[in-house]
C-alpha cells in the first residue's frame, strides 16, 4: 500500500469517525441484525427501503448507513439458527447444524458467543482483505471468464461428497435432484418450458427463501411440536461463563476463522456464486480440515458454527470488491447498492479507485466498524435471546411459525410461495428421519442454475477450447478427485472390489426404503418429460436426470441388498475404524428418538396439519387476520396456555406483522377469497 492509499485509507477513517456518521452507522447495524434475526426476511428488503432516506445524505454518510445494515444481518442470522434450527437467512443455513444441538444440551450461550466473535473477525478480515486487494485486483478479476466461474460453480457442486457425510449415495442423489429443481423454469436459451406444470408461477423457477425455510426451519418445528419440550431444558444458557467460552473458542481457532473468511471473501467477489453456499464451502472445508471433526461435526461442535458465521460474514466485503472496480455486483445486496452510486453521483470502476478512494475506503471502514457494532449489539442482547431457548414450545412456536409464513412469502410475493414452503417442509421433515442429507439438495438447488448458465456461454463464446483454460483443468480434478473420494475411502475401508461385492446378499425391505421409490419414480418423470424437449433445452437436464437416477438405483439396492455386518466376510476392524473416522451424519439429528414410530407420525401429521389450516385460513380471510386466530388456536388447544398470555401474544405479533410488512413495506399480499367475494373488503390488509 503506497503513501497516497494509505493517505485515503486515514482519511476516510477520521471522516466515517464523525459522530453523526457513526450514529447513522450504528441505526444501520441495529436494523440489520433485527433483520437478521427475523427468518427469511434479509437484508435486501432494508436495503431496498433505506436507499430513500439517503437521498439529503452525502455519500459518505449513506454508505455507512446502508452498508452498517448489509454487513450485520449476517451477524442477526445465527441467532434464530441456534436458538430454533431456523436459518435467519440462506447464509447461516449450515450454522444449525451444531448451533441447536448445542443450545439443546444448555450451551447457547457458548454457541450464540461464538458465532458473533466468529462473525465480527470473519467481517473484519473481509474488509481488510478488500482494503489490500483494492489496488490490484483488476488484473485478477478480469482474467476470470465464464469457463472460470463454470469451474467454480462445478468445484461447489463437487462439494455434495463432503455434505453428504456417511452416506454418498444418498447426498450424490439429494445433489443431483438439487440440480434438476434448479433447471425448472423457462429454459434462458430455448424458451422452453422446463417441468413447470403448466403454472405459470414456475416459469420464472423455484425461489430461494421458501426452500431454504422449507427445508431447514418447518423440520425444525416440527420436531420441536413433536417432542412437545422446550429447544433447551436447562438454563445453563443464559451462563455468562459460555458467554466467554464462546468467545475463547474462536481465538483458539483462529487459524480456523482465517481459513474460512479467506472462503467467504473469495467467493463471496465472484458475481453469481450467492451467499447461499459460501457458509456450506467453509463448513466442508472444516470437516475435511479440522483435527476429529469427522467424528464431532454435526453434533454440537463449536468449530462448525465458526467456520460456517466466519465465511458468513466475511462474504460482504469480497462482494463490495467488484461491484466498485467494475460495477459488477458481487451479490443480490450489492445490486440494490449500486442504485445508491448513482443517487449519489458516483460511477464504479477506475474512478473509485483513484479520485473517489476516500470514499471508497469508508465503505471499508462502514463494514469493519458495522460488524464490531453489531457483534457488540448481540453480546448486550444474549442474555434475553437465549432465554427463549428455555420456554416451552407453545409460547415459540405459533409466532416463529407466523414469522416463517411472511418471510418465505419474500420468494416471489406470489401464493406459490407458500405452497413450495410447505412441500419442501415435508421433504424435509421426511429427509431428516430417514437420514438423507438435506445439504447437497441445497448446493444443487443454488448451483444449478449458475452450472448450466456458464457452460452454455463458455461453449457460445469459446466453443470446446475453454477445456483447455489451466484454471479450468485444474479446478475440474479437483472436483472429480473430491466426488471420487468419499467411494473410494468407502471401498477401501470394505478390503477392495471383490470383499466389498460379497457384502451383498438376500433382500430385506424396510417401509423406510419407500422414500426411495418416491425418488426413482420423481427422477423417471422429470427424465422422460425432458425427452421431449429442444435439444439445447434438454441436454444438461437429461444428463443430470440420467445421473441421478442410475445413482438412485444403486443406492436403493444397496439399502436392499447389503447384508449387516455381522453376516459379511468384510473385515469388521477395518470397517468400524472408518466408520468411526468418517461416521459423520451431515445434519441434525432427530430429538425425537424416545418416541415411538406411531406416535412421531401421528404428532408430525398433526403439526403439519395446523400448516394446512393457516394456509387455508390465509386463502378465505387473508395472513394478518390468519396470525392471531393461528397464535390463539395452538396456543389454546395444543397446551391450553392462559389467556393471559396468549391474547398479548396475538395482539403484539399481528400489529408488528401489519406495521412493517404492511405500513411499512407496502407487501402485495395475495388475493383472498373473502376479497374475491366482497370487493369493498379488499382494501381491508390482506383480504
Amino acid at each position: 500500500m503506497d503513501s497516497s492509499t494509505l493517505q485515503a485509507a486515514l482519511s476516510a477513517l477520521a471522516t466515517i469517525a464523525e459522530p453523526v456518521r457513526l450514529g447513522f452507522l450504528t441505526l444501520g447495524a441495529l436494523l440489520g441484525v433485527i433483520l437478521g434475526i427475523l427468518p427469511g426476511i434479509g437484508g435486501l428488503a432494508g436495503t431496498a427501503i433505506l436507499i430513500p432516506f439517503t437521498f439529503s445524505m452525502d455519500p459518505y454518510t449513506a454508505f455507512a448507513f446502508l452498508l452498517g445494515l448489509a454487513s450485520t444481518t449476517a451477524t442477526g442470522d445465527p441467532i434464530p439458527a441456534i436458538l430454533f434450527g431456523i436459518p435467519g437467512g440462506a447464509g447461516s443455513a449450515a450454522t444449525v447444524l451444531d448451533g441447536l444441538p448445542m443450545a439443546r444440551r444448555g450451551e447457547a450461550g457458548r454457541a450464540l458467543s461464538a458465532a458473533y466473535m466468529s462473525s465480527m473477525l470473519g467481517g473484519v478480515f473481509g474488509a481488510a482483505l478488500m482494503a489490500v486487494s483494492i489496488p490490484m485486483i483488476r488484473p485478477l478479476v478480469l482474467s476470470i471468464g465464464s469457463p472460470e466461474l463454470l469451474a467454480l460453480a462445478v468445484f461447489g457442486i463437487s462439494m455434495v461428497a463432503v455434505l453428504s457425510g456417511n452416506a454418498p449415495l444418498r447426498g450424490m442423489v439429494a445433489g443431483g435432484l438439487g440440480l434438476l429443481l434448479a433447471m425448472i423454469g423457462t429454459d434462458p436459451q430455448t424458451g422452453t418450458e422446463r417441468w413447470t406444470l403448466g403454472s405459470q408461477y414456475l416459469w420464472d423457477g423455484v425461489p430461494l427463501v421458501p426452500v431454504v425455510l422449507g427445508l431447514f426451519a418447518l423440520p425444525e418445528l416440527c420436531d420441536l411440536a413433536v417432542s412437545r419440550t422446550s429447544i433447551s431444558g436447562s438454563a445453563l444458557a443464559l451462563d455468562t461463563g459460555g458467554m466467554w467460552q464462546g468467545a475463547k473458542d474462536c481465538f483458539t481457532h483462529w487459524w480456523l476463522i482465517l481459513r474460512c473468511s479467506w472462503i467467504g471473501a473469495f467467493f463471496g467477489a465472484i458475481p453469481g456464486i450467492g451467499g447461499a453456499i459460501i457458509d456450506w464451502l467453509a463448513y466442508g472445508h472444516a470437516v475435511r480440515t479440522e483435527k476429529g471433526a469427522q467424528q464431532t461435526f454435526g453434533s454440537g461442535d463449536v468449530r462448525g458454527v465458526i467456520a460456517s458465521e466466519s465465511a458468513n460474514n466475511a462474504k460482504e466485503g469480497g462482494a463490495l470488491v467488484p461491484t466498485v472496480a467494475f460495477g459488477v455486483p458481487g451479490s443480490a445486496g450489492m445490486a440494490i447498492l449500486l442504485g445508491a452510486f448513482s443517487i449519489h453521483g458516483l460511477i464504479p470502476g477506475p474512478d473509485m479507485l483513484a479520485k473517489n478512494l476516500a470514499v471508497t475506503y469508508t465503505m471499508v471502514w462502514s463494514i469493519a466498524i458495522a460488524n464490531i457494532v453489531g457483534a457488540g449489539l448481540c453480546y448486550i442482547f444474549s442474555s434475553n435471546f437465549a432465554r427463549l431457548a428455555t420456554l416451552r414450545y407453545t409460547l415459540i412456536l405459533p409466532s416463529v411459525l407466523s414469522i416463517v409464513y411472511v418471510g418465505a412469502f419474500q420468494g416471489t410475493k406470489q401464493w406459490g410461495d407458500i405452497f413450495v414452503l410447505a412441500g419442501f417442509g415435508l421433504l424435509g421433515w421426511t429427509m431428516k428421519h430417514l437420514k438423507w442429507p438435506r445439504p447437497p439438495l441445497l448446493l444443487g438447488f443454488v448451483l444449478g442454475d449458475i452450472a448450466e448458465r456458464y457452460l452454455f456461454v463458455s461453449v457460445e463464446r469459446y466453443g470446446w477450447q475453454w477445456l483447455s483454460r489451466p484454471l479450468v483443468l485444474v479446478l475440474f480434478a479437483l472436483a472429480i478427485a473430491g466426488l471420487l473420494r468419499p467411494f473410494w475411502q468407502d471401498l477401501r475401508a470394505r478390503g477392495g472390489m471383490r470383499r466389498a461385492l460379497s457384502g451383498f446378499g438376500a433382500p430385506a425391505f424396510e417401509l423406510s426404503q419407500a422414500f426411495y421409490l418416491g425418488i426413482i419414480a420423481m427422477l423417471a418423470l422429470m427424465l422422460a418429460a425432458s425427452l421431449s424437449w429442444n435439444f439445447s433445452a434438454r441436454i444438461v437436464p437429461t444428463i443430470v436426470a440420467t445421473a441421478s437416477l442410475a445413482l438412485a438405483v444403486l443406492s436403493a439396492a444397496h439399502a436392499v441388498f447389503m447384508r449387516p455386518l455381522g453376516e459379511s466376510e468384510l473385515d469388521i476392524g477395518s470397517w468400524a475404524r472408518h466408520r468411526a473416522g468418517a461416521g459423520i451424519h451431515m445434519d441434525l439429528a432427530s430429538d425425537t428418538a424416545g418416541l415411538a414410530a406411531r406416535e412421531i407420525l401421528l404428532r408430525g401429521s398433526a403439526f403439519f396439519g395446523w400448516i394446512l389450516g393457516f394456509m387455508l385460513s390465509m386463502a378465505v380471510i387473508g395472513i394478518i387476520p390468519t396470525v392471531p386466530l393461528f397464535v390463539i388456536g395452538y396456543m389454546r388447544l395444543e397446551n391450553r396456555e392462559p389467556w393471559r398470555l396468549v391474547l398479548p401474544q396475538a395482539i403484539v405479533l399481528t400489529g408488528f406483522i401489519y406495521y412493517v410488512f404492511d405500513l411499512l413495506l407496502h407487501l402485495a399480499w395475495p388475493e383472498t377469497l373473502l376479497g374475491s367475494w366482497f370487493p369493498a373488503l379488499k382494501a381491508v390488509p390482506s383480504m
